[in-house]
């Protein structure tokens, strides 16, 4: 998913004026990220994101430090036209953010013309530098101790301790009108009458944070509570004063809080402007607590105590519908959002890694999703990690100062982050560190990160190859055309790094979309503007030739490959449009192959054979034919249907595929198959079947079933092969769970009805679950195998930093599937679907793992058997017998057994022995048939057994026949066997005369003065 590569970069915190270097406090981003402020004791630095440069700076008089106090917090207005710092002496101190188009920051050097070639801009830094500066527009001062503040769109609201109330004041009016009058101006005091919600109202609230893409903000409380809150007004008042009135699609999917129990007083319930809340985070105070609040319930100082549960952080996922909290004791918990009746979902906890983080984490400081909600930034007091959205740790930083020359190591953030945030793209995570150990301005960090293509785009091709994509390039995995010993060895190069265009990059950095072709030869990429793509047989990249033309559409909703056809959904000057482009032609307007228009933007392509599926915003999925004429090709459009009722957020529709029915493929018209398909969604983060059904009018209806949750992708394999036809694939973060011809899934039960007569959808159980130890990206069906990577940190004590390498890794799934089909009786499925991989050169390796997996499972039942003293006849118990039975069938059933057998307990020996048969018959069969090497083995399991004759006659046959074969090695190992049974050296000795190997007269091994002759 997202993993970091190479090593960070370092920004110097100190600015290029001659003023002390300061410890940096706090870092912030803008609204739109494109920059980021960063405050000092008395200084405020202002920095563009791409590229990392510092564009103004204020410092603060030291008369201003004394009378309003030193900087501590600093937080950007919505609109990204102010910032508000918040003092130590409870001052906000308000700075105005002034653009200056006509001024230049930065003056480039004058370059020779061949010098010139070498200073070519990177990725996202050819558009120019801004100026900008810095203007103080005044200070308020704050009545009682500040706690928090959280500006608005038309006011600042914030929190205070004495007394404890919520507060808002309005922006200061430039133009002198409305100065006077307390309009705007609203206090709500933290009370059982003002917020009836509150589970204790004894409290103070110490952090508000507003989240732009729910409309919702977060509460922290004193008491370690945290609260989802939304600000309401009655009616009359034509108008939400909370900045979440416009509701979008993630709003609708998250529906509004419910609302709380009216107040008793009648003067507060009738005011216009009411905060309505739910707690998501629920703290249990100690009994103790509870007593001495009993006792003196206005004396908050005397029951403060360190709750290891208490709240730090909140961080919500819209996109997934899920909330991060961070704990005191610096544990993260995933909890989804709370229902209508205001139940909250039990949380996930998430685990670090106990062998990397000995010394503890300390508490969470801060965290932060990406912009598309796959994977959560965390920083700790003494470390930071990134987690996937289903609970997977892809990358971390605990334990370093073991590894490293604390005196050199110049990586402060490895030692604990005090702020981060993700930067434009989400291929690079800002930093700050708690400190810096050997430098004083040596606090901020920029550390790039390798994101799956699927992040963008869940494409059947994109999950076909492992394709990761970086701020500048992209990386194919080519394993799949490699042998088969090169896929499953970690240490071969199957990467192919294609870099992307710099005149391309610079101007429309970051990439958005990247597309692969079937084959995996074409690649396309859509950054800011535009669009370019490649060919690796050619190793060619085609660009617009008009900057112009490149410069007029976006491209949204993705982009596709069919054949050599490149599909791109785009916006042009407001309307939406489907192209087509050739590969075989130049980038340009004129060389459109076709143009379909849309009436609303499209979410998601999809293709299927000739298919092309269209989901657009207005909750409509249109179906077109691809049809190739003489000339060119184009769409026709065979139909479209509505999910209105069914999908209740189109923007929450991360990939889309469907499954056609056999029948209509072979003898049905395609311009009828949306009626008959169903169609696959994830949908925020559920995995979801729509299955058709025709009511009695004859209109299409679909019924839900959601087949998992928090699923961060998917395969779906129309063609696989034998059982894994139709198969679907999900990854869940913790393994990939696997739905075997989901086009034959039905109903567990009939469908429940809620309370509102709505239905209630039905879950279905995967099929087979593979845990996995790292994180996939493909699954190469003709392999056998699952293609993915985890992340590798090296530290060394001659580094002064820390190097980032993702390694590939794989793991069979072949033994899973075979797994399944044993244990529902499936033996002919299970031969049908393994003759398919017997000619894989770890075909044998995959039996074996299968039946090592079935004796552990055998052996654990039949002792659970015997503990109940329900053990009948122990032949007939367990799945032992069936993969007998199954691995019968192949030529390497002599050398799995006693491959698997070499490998387990000898007490599972005569179980497994009894139901395959008498181990001196195998022996013999191999001997007979030429198998030394697995005869070789089987001796170990007879003497195992103790099965060998006294005279060791079966070793001398085998060494006999080894030596007739001229298999030196074997023989070398059979001489070593003989000696290790009989220290004495009679048995070895007369292995060797026996067979002739020494002579008689030479073979006195041990007698007299060194006149032994080998």
């Amino acid at each position: 998913m997202y993993f970091p590569t190479s090593a960070a970069r370092q920004l110097s915190s100190a600015p290029a004026l001659p003023l002390p270097s300061e410890l940096v406090l706090a870092l912030a981003p803008s609204p739109r990220k494109t920059l980021f402020a960063t405050v000092t004791r008395s200084g405020l630095s202002l920095w563009r994101v791409r590229p990392s440069a510092v564009l103004a700076h204020l410092s603060r008089t030291e008369t201003s430090l004394q009378e309003h106090g030193e900087n501590l917090h600093l937080h950007w207005s919505p609109d990204g036209q102010r910032i508000v710092i918040q003092t130590t002496e409870s001052y906000l101190v308000l700075i105005t953010v002034e653009y200056n188009a006509e001024e230049v920051p930065y003056q480039t050097p004058p370059l020779a013309a061949n010098a010139a070639r070498h200073f070519l801009p990177g990725a996202g830094e050819a558009l120019p530098l801004q100026s900008l500066s810095l203007h103080l527009e005044g200070v308020i001062r704050i009545e009682g101790t500040l706690l928090s503040v959280s500006p608005r769109k038309e006011y600042i609201l914030f929190s205070t301790c004495n007394p404890p109330a919520v507060q808002r004041v309005p922006w200061p009016n430039t133009g002198g009108e409305g100065a006077s009058g307390r309009e705007g101006y609203d206090t709500w005091e933290v009370n059982e009458d003002e917020l009836p919600w509150l589970v204790d109202s004894d409290v103070t609230v110490c952090q508000i944070s507003y989240h732009r893409q729910t409309g919702y903000e977060t509460w922290i409380t004193s008491d370690g509570r945290a609260y989802l809150v939304q600000l309401y007004e009655t009616p009359t008042m034509g108008h939400s004063a909370s900045e979440g009135s416009a509701v979008d699609d993630e709003r609708a999917q998250l529906g509004h809080l419910p609302r709380s129990r009216p107040s008793s007083d009648s003067t507060h319930s009738a005011r216009p402007l009411q905060w309505h809340g739910t707690c998501i985070h629920q703290v249990d105070p100690p009994r103790w607590v509870q007593k001495r609040k009993h006792v003196d319930p206005g004396d908050v100082a005397r029951y403060t105590y360190a709750e290891p549960r208490r709240a730090m952080a909140v961080a919500p996922n819209p996109k997934f519908s899920l909330l991060a909290i961070g704990t005191y004791s610096g544990t993260v918990e995933f909890a989804s959002y709370p229902s209508v009746d205001g139940a909250v979902p039990r949380p996930q906890v998430l685990q670090v890694p106990n062998m990397y983080a000995r010394g503890g984490t300390g508490s969470v400081c801060a965290m932060e999703w990406s912009s598309d909600g796959y994977v959560l930034a965390v920083g700790w007091e003494k470390g930071w990690a990134v987690w996937s959205v289903g609970g997977r740790c892809l990358a971390w930083g605990f334990g370093v100062e073991y590894e490293v020359d604390e005196e050199r190591f110049q990586d402060a953030f490895m030692y604990g982050v005090r702020s981060l945030f993700w930067a434009p793209g989400n291929f690079e995570l800002v930093m700050l560190a708690r400190s810096s150990p050997n430098m004083a301005d040596g606090q901020l960090f920029v550390l790039p990160f390798a994101k799956s293509a699927t992040t963008g785009q869940q494409s059947p091709d994109n999950t076909q190859y492992a394709f990761l994509q970086m701020d500048d390039r992209v990386l194919v995995y080519r394993g799949a055309d490699q042998p088969d010993m090169s896929v499953i060895n970690p240490e071969a190069d199957v990467w192919q790094h294609v870099k992307v265009p710099q005149s391309y990059m610079s101007a429309n950095w970051p990439i958005r979309y990247s597309s692969l072709s079937s084959d995996g030869r074409l690649i396309a990429i859509a950054g800011r503007r535009g669009l370019v793509h490649y060919s690796s047989t050619s190793g060619r990249w085609k660009m617009f030739a008009d900057e112009l033309q490149e410069q007029a559409f976006t491209v949204k909703g993705g982009l596709l490959w069919f054949h050599h056809v490149l599909i791109a959904a785009v916006e042009v000057a407001g309307a939406y449009q489907i192209r087509l482009y050739s590969r075989d032609l130049e980038l340009s307007n004129q060389n459109v192959l076709h143009r379909e228009m849309v009436p609303s933007p499209v979410v998601i392509l999809s293709l299927v054979d000739n298919s092309l599926l269209v989901y657009t915003a207005d909750n409509t999925l249109y179906h077109y034919l691809i049809i190739p004429t003489a000339d060119t090709i184009k769409l026709h459009l065979c139909g479209s249907i509505t999910f209105d009722g069914v999908i209740a957020a189109p923007n929450a529709v991360r990939a889309l595929s469907w499954m056609i029915p056999s029948a209509q493929k072979q003898l049905g018209d395609p311009a009828d198959d949306l009626a008959v398909a169903t169609v696959l969604m994830i949908v925020g983060g559920k995995l979801v079947l729509l299955r058709p059904r025709k009511s009695e009018e004859g209109e299409v209806k679909y019924d839900m079933q959601i087949l998992a949750d928090r699923i961060e992708f998917c395969w779906i394999h129309l063609r696989g092969i034998g059982t894994l036809e139709n198969s679907l694939w999900g990854y869940d973060g913790q393994g990939i769970r696997v739905w075997l011809n989901a086009l034959a899934i039905e109903s567990t039960s009939p469908s429940p009805e809620a309370d509102d007569g709505s239905t209630v959808p039905d879950r279905v159980k995967e099929s087979v679950n593979i845990p996995l130890d790292f994180y996939p990206l493909s699954v190469l069906m003709d392999k056998g195998i699952i293609i993915g990577v985890e992340v590798e940190a090296a530290t060394r004590t001659n580094l002064t930093f820390t190097m980032f390498r993702h390694v590939t890794s794989s793991h069979l799934f072949l033994h899973h599937i075979l797994l399944f089909h044993l244990q529902n009786s499936q033996c002919k499925e299970a031969v049908t679907f393994a003759s398919h991989y017997q000619h894989l050169v770890y075909f044998a390796h995959a039996l074996e793992i299968l039946l090592h997996t079935v004796v552990e499972e055998d052996a654990e039942m039949l002792s659970a058997a015997d503990h109940a003293k329900e053990l009948n006849d122990p032949k007939e118990i367990g799945l032992l017998p069936a993969a007998i039975e199954f691995l019968d069938h192949f030529d390497d059933a002599l050398d799995v057994v006693v491959g698997c057998a070499r490998k387990i307990e000898m007490t599972r020996w005569p179980r497994l022995f009894d139901i395959v048969g008498n181990p001196k018959i195998l022996f013999e069969s191999c001997l007979s048939s030429g198998r030394l090497k697995t005869a070789g083995s089987y001796l170990l399991v007879l003497h195992g057994l103790e099965q060998l004759d006294g005279m060791n006659g079966d070793a001398i046959r085998l060494l006999r026949s080894a030596s007739a074969a001229q298999d030196w090695q074997l023989c070398r190992e059979i001489l070593r066997f003989l000696h290790s049974i009989d220290d004495t050296g009679a048995a070895l000795q007369s292995a060797l005369v026996e067979t002739q190997i020494v002579p008689s007269t030479d073979s006195q091994l041990g007698q007299g003065n060194g006149n032994a002759h080998w």
